[in-house]
């Protein structure tokens, strides 16, 4: 009874990181094109400036590639500068967003893997006992968390919401390991489906103080005059 059960629950985890894996992937994808084929339509205009109103096209593959090229350059240095010019309230967010996502996505992913047998690593074994993945998270939210606040240094705190963030993921990706209750809500399925959301969460919300980044760091560089007008 009780293995029917576990087998279900993990077909049941399965699917659900079949779908936040590549949900994240297309999403993250989307926000890096739309802003590459932002700044490579300005490289076309500023090149092109005939008719405003027909929109201008690279005269040959040579160009294209080019102004590829260019805007490539432009969206990096777009990037950076809106990282670097947000505040620290928003860089520390970005950071621990990230970070818990990405641990959120490794830690599902490296355990479907490691159950369908296609991960390259097996489980963390220390004198024979398996080391669940919490017991880093754990060690590494405490020990970021705590350098933090004895921290003087902003570049340091906002640095390290980035591994506080990972260990809050791997740690919260086993809660179902660290929680002995009989409400239905926070039944093995349960806990499963809050992982998921809160990590989709914390993606969007991550996605969102990233666009806002890149619309700061188009103002700031236009500004500077390193972009086409």
């Amino acid at each position: 009874m009780f293995g029917r059960r576990r087998s279900k629950l993990r077909a049941f985890e399965d699917r659900l990181t079949r779908i936040l894996g590549p949900t994240a992937a297309i999403a993250t994808g989307a926000v890096i094109l739309g802003e590459l084929l932002r700044r490579y339509r300005g490289r076309i205009a500023a090149r092109h400036p005939d008719d405003p109103h027909v929109l201008p096209r690279a005269e040959s593959t040579a160009e294209a590639l080019e102004l590829a090229g260019l805007a490539s350059q432009d969206t990096v240095r777009v990037a950076v500068t809106g990282y670097r010019t947000a505040s620290r309230e928003e860089t520390a967010m970005f950071n621990l967003f990230a970070g818990f996502v990405g641990a959120s996505l490794f830690a599902r992913v490296s355990t479907l893997g490691i159950r369908e047998g296609w991960w390259p690593f097996g489980n963390v074994r220390v004198g024979g006992r398996h080391i669940h993945h919490f017991v880093p998270g754990i060690l590494l939210a405490f020990a970021s968390g705590a350098a933090g606040l004895i921290s003087d240094d902003e570049r340091i705190e906002t640095t390290l919401a980035v591994p506080f963030g990972i260990g809050v993921g791997l740690t919260f990706d086993e809660a179902a390991l660290l929680l002995d209750l009989r409400d239905v809500y926070w039944s093995e399925e349960g806990i499963v489906s809050l992982q998921v959301s809160l990590a989709a969460a914390s993606f969007f919300a991550a996605a969102i103080l990233g666009m806002r980044m890149l619309q700061r760091g188009e103002t700031r560089v236009g500004e500077q005059g390193r972009l086409p007008a």
